[in-house]
């Protein structure tokens, strides 16, 4: 059996941060996109909402897949896709072969996100398990500090083509780990012989307990608050605020920063209050960062300053619900710990894909929608959070 060794773990954590990394990397290109491509802000967004959409659903299908066929096969196709996907992207003569290039990325990319956490599952069990996924969960965290910048930077030196052709090799060198690194985590005699029916099976199950329900929206709705601050992140601090590419991007990681300080700070006080009062937490955080943001826009007074301090206060509560949550969900899930899994993956890629188009209805030169949009979600979470919450003292009566 092969063992779990710091660099299997980095290429893991690397693989689960593929999704960050495809995104990140290329959001300080999106305007250069709209005006190279002469195209609007949001059939520009459409590239991350079908990406995201694309990353949903290759979920819902690889992670099932790999327990019938092995998780280093179906890992190695998704990646050699998700590569020629990304060479081809950089390439492209127009805005229509751009946003299906980023679905098949999605759909491929996947691979990475799901099976990552499959084979670190595989190869450890209990405290060796949670260190595992912490560790990966912060090579994760590191994409979006890390990604922007180098971004911004390519830009500025050789254009958004440029940053895709950065994105192109680093996925290359990405294939190239995966098939020297990562082992077969799942043995033959432990692979499902029953077809894939008998692995999707448990989502119709766990869509049917309330309590996992709720808070698989709490979940989602976190990361589609997020997301809503991503997609219109570009516009608003570039053609709003009036920032450079690379001086938005140094802006994007002061805000996502909160995402590390948030995990720090979860990891070392949930285990002593419980996930449940981090998640109300999280939800106050959000809630403040989404009205917060929402302020600022109608009364005209939103500036560089006050759009990093929301964003900074929107990421944490966004990081402390969608750990929290997934905690608990997982927890309500029981031994079917995978589907559920895939189940929040699914709908936080389905849900977050819708933000970026809605975003961009009202064009690039107003932030209402993006405001209005953050902190409707953040209200919606909240009230699924209370929802668990209620539910949490009934059942504990």
């Amino acid at each position: 059996m092969p063992r779990l060794t710091p660099g299997l773990l980095a290429a893991l954590g690397l693989l689960a941060a593929t999704s960050a990394v495809a995104t990140d990397l290329y959001l300080s290109s999106i305007p250069s996109v709209a005006a190279d491509l002469r195209t609007s802000a949001s059939q520009v967004q459409l590239t991350l909402s079908l990406f995201f959409f694309g990353a949903g659903a290759g979920q819902m299908f690889l992670g099932p897949l790999s327990d019938s066929l092995g998780r280093r096969p179906v890992l190695l196709w998704g990646m050699t896709i998700f590569t020629l996907a990304g060479i081809a992207a950089a390439f492209t003569p127009n805005i229509e072969l751009l946003i299906i290039l980023r679905l098949v990325q999605g759909l491929s990319g996947s691979a990475g996100i799901v099976l990552a956490r499959a084979i670190a599952a595989d190869l450890s069990t209990g405290e060796t398990a949670v260190r595992a996924l912490s560790l990966i969960a912060t090579v994760v965290g590191l994409g979006p500090l890390l990604a922007p910048p180098l971004g911004g930077l390519v830009n500025e030196l050789w254009g958004w083509r440029g940053v895709l052709g950065v994105l192109a090799g680093f996925s290359a060198c990405l294939l190239l780990v995966t098939w020297r690194v990562v082992p077969e985590s799942l043995p033959v005699e432990k692979r499902l012989k029953q077809g894939l029916w008998s692995t999707i099976r448990p989502f119709g199950q766990l869509m049917r307990d309330h309590r996992f329900v709720v808070l698989l929206f709490a979940y989602a709705l976190g990361f589609v608050a997020l997301m809503s601050y991503i997609a219109a992140s570009p516009f608003v601090g570039q053609r709003l605020l009036g920032m450079s590419a690379f001086g938005f991007a140094l802006a994007f990681a002061s805000g996502a920063s909160a995402m590390l300080v948030a995990n720090a700070v979860n990891a070392r006080i949930a285990p002593r209050t419980g996930p449940l009062r981090m998640l109300v937490v999280g939800a106050a955080l959000l809630l403040l960062g989404g009205f917060g943001m929402l302020g600022f826009v109608l009364a005209a007074a939103l500036t560089a300053a006050g759009f990093i301090t929301c964003a900074f206060l929107l990421t944490a509560g966004a990081s402390l619900i969608m750990s929290n949550a997934g905690a608990l969900a997982l927890a309500r899930a029981g031994h079917a710990r995978g589907s559920g899994s895939a189940l929040l993956g699914a709908a936080q890629f389905f849900l977050g894909g819708t933000a970026a188009p809605v975003v961009g209805l009202w064009g690039e030169h107003t932030a209402l929608p993006m405001a209005l949009l953050l902190s409707g979600t953040a209200l919606v979470s909240a009230l699924c959070i209370a929802a668990a919450a209620r539910q949490a003292r009934s059942a504990a009566a």
